[in-house]
Protein backbone atom coordinates (compact mmCIF):
# COMPACT_ATOMS: atom_id res chain seq x y z
CA UNK A 1 0.00 0.00 0.00
CA UNK A 2 1.34 3.31 -0.84
CA UNK A 3 1.02 6.99 0.04
CA UNK A 4 -1.71 9.27 -1.24
CA UNK A 5 -0.54 12.03 -3.64
CA UNK A 6 0.02 15.27 -2.19
CA UNK A 7 -1.72 18.48 -3.25
CA UNK A 8 -0.01 21.91 -3.10
CA UNK A 9 -0.68 22.84 0.67
CA UNK A 10 -3.51 25.14 1.17
CA UNK A 11 -3.44 28.66 3.01
CA UNK A 12 -2.41 28.67 6.23
CA UNK A 13 -6.13 28.01 7.70
CA UNK A 14 -7.05 25.63 10.40
CA UNK A 15 -9.08 22.67 9.84
CA UNK A 16 -9.66 21.81 13.18
CA UNK A 17 -11.13 18.18 13.64
CA UNK A 18 -12.73 16.58 17.26
CA UNK A 19 -14.72 14.33 18.17
CA UNK A 20 -18.55 15.58 20.02
CA UNK A 21 -18.34 16.15 23.61
CA UNK A 22 -21.65 16.02 24.15
CA UNK A 23 -21.89 12.17 21.76
CA UNK A 24 -19.50 10.86 24.10
CA UNK A 25 -21.29 11.57 27.02
CA UNK A 26 -24.71 10.70 25.64
CA UNK A 27 -23.69 7.84 24.87
CA UNK A 28 -21.68 6.73 27.93
CA UNK A 29 -24.99 7.72 29.59
CA UNK A 30 -26.81 5.43 27.52
CA UNK A 31 -25.11 2.54 27.87
CA UNK A 32 -24.98 2.70 31.37
CA UNK A 33 -28.96 3.39 31.62
CA UNK A 34 -29.48 0.48 29.89
CA UNK A 35 -26.77 -1.41 31.95
CA UNK A 36 -28.52 -0.23 35.30
CA UNK A 37 -31.97 -1.29 33.56
CA UNK A 38 -30.97 -5.10 32.97
CA UNK A 39 -28.82 -4.83 36.59
CA UNK A 40 -32.10 -6.80 38.04
CA UNK A 41 -32.90 -8.64 35.48
CA UNK A 42 -29.37 -10.55 35.63
CA UNK A 43 -29.74 -10.63 39.42
CA UNK A 44 -33.04 -12.72 39.19
CA UNK A 45 -31.55 -15.13 36.26
CA UNK A 46 -28.33 -15.42 38.87
CA UNK A 47 -30.94 -17.08 41.12
CA UNK A 48 -32.63 -19.36 38.95
CA UNK A 49 -28.59 -21.53 38.63
CA UNK A 50 -28.12 -24.44 40.67
CA UNK A 51 -24.86 -22.39 41.46
CA UNK A 52 -24.28 -19.04 41.01
CA UNK A 53 -21.39 -16.39 41.68
CA UNK A 54 -22.66 -13.38 43.69
CA UNK A 55 -25.37 -14.92 44.93
CA UNK A 56 -25.60 -13.01 48.10
CA UNK A 57 -25.35 -9.45 46.25
CA UNK A 58 -28.15 -10.47 43.73
CA UNK A 59 -30.34 -12.17 46.50
CA UNK A 60 -30.09 -8.36 48.33
CA UNK A 61 -30.53 -6.55 45.25
CA UNK A 62 -33.83 -8.13 44.37
CA UNK A 63 -34.88 -8.28 47.58
CA UNK A 64 -35.43 -4.01 46.76
CA UNK A 65 -39.03 -3.76 45.76
CA UNK A 66 -40.17 -2.58 42.12
CA UNK A 67 -40.11 0.23 40.95
CA UNK A 68 -37.68 1.57 43.18
CA UNK A 69 -34.77 -0.98 42.45
CA UNK A 70 -35.25 -0.71 38.31
CA UNK A 71 -35.13 3.08 39.24
CA UNK A 72 -31.97 2.96 41.39
CA UNK A 73 -30.21 0.73 39.29
CA UNK A 74 -30.92 2.69 36.12
CA UNK A 75 -30.11 6.16 38.33
CA UNK A 76 -26.79 4.81 39.30
CA UNK A 77 -25.83 3.64 35.95
CA UNK A 78 -26.60 6.88 34.59
CA UNK A 79 -24.53 8.49 36.52
CA UNK A 80 -21.68 6.25 36.48
CA UNK A 81 -22.38 6.28 32.59
CA UNK A 82 -22.05 10.21 32.81
CA UNK A 83 -19.06 10.16 34.78
CA UNK A 84 -17.11 7.57 32.30
CA UNK A 85 -18.19 9.86 29.21
CA UNK A 86 -16.78 13.01 30.89
CA UNK A 87 -13.77 10.96 31.41
CA UNK A 88 -13.59 9.88 27.48
CA UNK A 89 -14.01 13.32 25.86
CA UNK A 90 -11.64 14.64 28.57
CA UNK A 91 -9.24 12.13 26.93
CA UNK A 92 -10.68 12.72 23.56
CA UNK A 93 -8.42 13.72 20.65
CA UNK A 94 -8.47 16.52 18.43
CA UNK A 95 -6.39 17.89 15.56
CA UNK A 96 -5.94 21.19 14.31
CA UNK A 97 -4.37 21.35 10.92
CA UNK A 98 -2.85 24.04 8.64
CA UNK A 99 -0.34 24.56 5.98
CA UNK A 100 2.81 25.19 8.48
CA UNK A 101 1.75 22.67 11.28
CA UNK A 102 -0.55 20.04 12.72
CA UNK A 103 -1.52 20.27 16.85
CA UNK A 104 -2.78 17.44 18.97
CA UNK A 105 -4.46 17.87 21.77
CA UNK A 106 -5.15 15.82 24.14
CA UNK A 107 -5.58 15.71 28.29
CA UNK A 108 -5.31 19.67 28.22
CA UNK A 109 -2.17 19.40 26.49
CA UNK A 110 -1.26 19.86 23.67
CA UNK A 111 1.61 19.24 20.81
CA UNK A 112 2.34 21.35 17.53
CA UNK A 113 4.50 20.19 14.73
CA UNK A 114 5.59 22.18 11.85
CA UNK A 115 4.96 20.52 8.25
CA UNK A 116 8.55 20.10 7.90
CA UNK A 117 9.21 17.81 10.80
CA UNK A 118 6.34 15.21 9.60
CA UNK A 119 7.43 13.47 7.12
CA UNK A 120 4.10 11.04 7.05
CA UNK A 121 1.33 10.29 9.21
CA UNK A 122 -0.92 7.30 8.83
CA UNK A 123 -3.26 4.79 11.12
CA UNK A 124 -2.06 1.91 13.33
CA UNK A 125 -5.02 0.08 14.65
CA UNK A 126 -6.62 2.88 16.64
CA UNK A 127 -4.26 5.10 16.79
CA UNK A 128 -2.52 8.20 15.06
CA UNK A 129 1.34 7.92 14.40
CA UNK A 130 3.48 10.87 12.88
CA UNK A 131 6.75 9.99 12.01
CA UNK A 132 9.75 12.74 11.08
CA UNK A 133 11.79 12.36 8.02
CA UNK A 134 14.30 10.24 9.86
CA UNK A 135 11.73 7.73 10.93
CA UNK A 136 11.58 8.40 14.14
CA UNK A 137 7.84 8.36 15.85
CA UNK A 138 7.18 11.67 16.46
CA UNK A 139 3.50 11.30 18.18
CA UNK A 140 1.30 8.28 18.66
CA UNK A 141 -2.07 8.73 20.31
CA UNK A 142 -5.57 6.97 20.50
CA UNK A 143 -7.82 8.49 17.60
CA UNK A 144 -11.51 8.18 17.73
CA UNK A 145 -11.60 10.86 14.54
CA UNK A 146 -13.12 9.80 11.41
CA UNK A 147 -9.91 8.24 9.56
CA UNK A 148 -11.08 9.11 5.81
CA UNK A 149 -11.79 12.75 7.18
CA UNK A 150 -9.10 13.07 8.74
CA UNK A 151 -7.10 12.15 5.76
CA UNK A 152 -8.57 13.85 3.31
CA UNK A 153 -8.13 17.06 5.73
CA UNK A 154 -4.53 16.72 5.80
CA UNK A 155 -4.06 16.07 1.96
CA UNK A 156 -6.01 19.46 2.00
CA UNK A 157 -3.19 20.78 3.48
CA UNK A 158 -0.25 19.59 1.70
CA UNK A 159 0.27 16.62 4.37
CA UNK A 160 1.41 12.53 3.40
CA UNK A 161 -1.03 10.13 4.58
CA UNK A 162 -0.43 6.14 3.82
CA UNK A 163 -2.65 3.35 4.24
CA UNK A 164 0.28 1.67 6.71
CA UNK A 165 3.15 2.21 8.03
CA UNK A 166 6.23 2.68 5.68
CA UNK A 167 8.19 1.06 8.12
CA UNK A 168 6.15 -1.98 8.74
CA UNK A 169 8.71 -4.73 7.29
CA UNK A 170 11.49 -3.55 9.09
CA UNK A 171 10.19 -4.51 12.79
CA UNK A 172 10.91 -7.62 14.78
CA UNK A 173 9.02 -9.38 17.27
CA UNK A 174 11.01 -8.36 20.46
CA UNK A 175 11.48 -11.49 23.19
CA UNK A 176 13.94 -11.32 26.13
CA UNK A 177 17.42 -11.40 25.12
CA UNK A 178 16.96 -10.32 21.28
CA UNK A 179 20.51 -9.25 19.81
CA UNK A 180 20.55 -6.14 18.22
CA UNK A 181 18.88 -3.73 20.71
CA UNK A 182 20.56 -0.63 21.95
CA UNK A 183 21.77 -0.56 25.40
CA UNK A 184 19.78 -0.77 28.24
CA UNK A 185 16.63 -1.27 25.28
CA UNK A 186 15.95 -4.57 26.28
CA UNK A 187 15.35 -3.92 30.10
CA UNK A 188 12.74 -0.97 29.19
CA UNK A 189 11.17 -3.14 26.91
CA UNK A 190 10.90 -6.15 30.17
CA UNK A 191 9.45 -3.25 31.98
CA UNK A 192 7.43 -2.19 29.36
CA UNK A 193 5.67 -6.12 28.87
CA UNK A 194 5.53 -6.00 32.73
CA UNK A 195 3.52 -2.44 32.65
CA UNK A 196 1.16 -3.84 29.70
CA UNK A 197 -0.31 -6.62 31.11
CA UNK A 198 -2.10 -4.19 33.70
CA UNK A 199 -4.32 -1.33 33.30
CA UNK A 200 -3.58 1.09 35.74
CA UNK A 201 0.10 1.32 34.14
CA UNK A 202 -0.65 2.37 30.71
CA UNK A 203 0.89 5.74 32.22
CA UNK A 204 4.41 3.74 33.29
CA UNK A 205 4.11 1.90 29.67
CA UNK A 206 3.84 5.30 27.91
CA UNK A 207 6.91 6.59 29.52
CA UNK A 208 8.97 3.55 28.54
CA UNK A 209 7.60 3.78 25.15
CA UNK A 210 9.59 7.72 25.18
CA UNK A 211 12.59 6.26 26.69
CA UNK A 212 12.98 3.46 24.02
CA UNK A 213 12.44 6.28 21.55
CA UNK A 214 15.20 8.33 23.00
CA UNK A 215 17.28 5.30 22.34
CA UNK A 216 16.50 5.14 18.95
CA UNK A 217 14.13 2.55 19.23
CA UNK A 218 10.66 2.92 18.03
CA UNK A 219 7.76 0.04 19.62
CA UNK A 220 4.66 -1.11 18.06
CA UNK A 221 1.96 -3.45 20.29
CA UNK A 222 -0.11 -6.19 18.62
CA UNK A 223 -2.53 -8.04 21.33
CA UNK A 224 -0.01 -8.56 24.12
CA UNK A 225 3.16 -8.17 21.88
CA UNK A 226 6.02 -5.87 21.15
CA UNK A 227 7.56 -5.46 17.93
CA UNK A 228 10.61 -2.79 17.26
CA UNK A 229 12.34 -1.41 14.75
CA UNK A 230 15.42 1.24 14.68
CA UNK A 231 15.73 4.80 13.25
CA UNK A 232 17.85 5.22 10.86
CA UNK A 233 20.22 7.71 12.05
CA UNK A 234 23.12 9.16 9.54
Amino acid sequence: MGKRSVPPPSTDRVTELAEPAWAIVLFCLACGAVGGALLPLLARWLLTLPWAPFEGPAELLTSIPEPALTLGTVAVGALGGLLLGLTAAHESLSVGISGTRATLTIRDSSQAFTREEISVLFRDGKQLVLLGPDGMELARERCGLPWQRLAAALAEHGYEWAEEDPYRAEFRRWVPGTPGLPEGADALLRARAQARKHADDAKDARELRGELLRLGVVVRDEEKRQYWRLVRRD
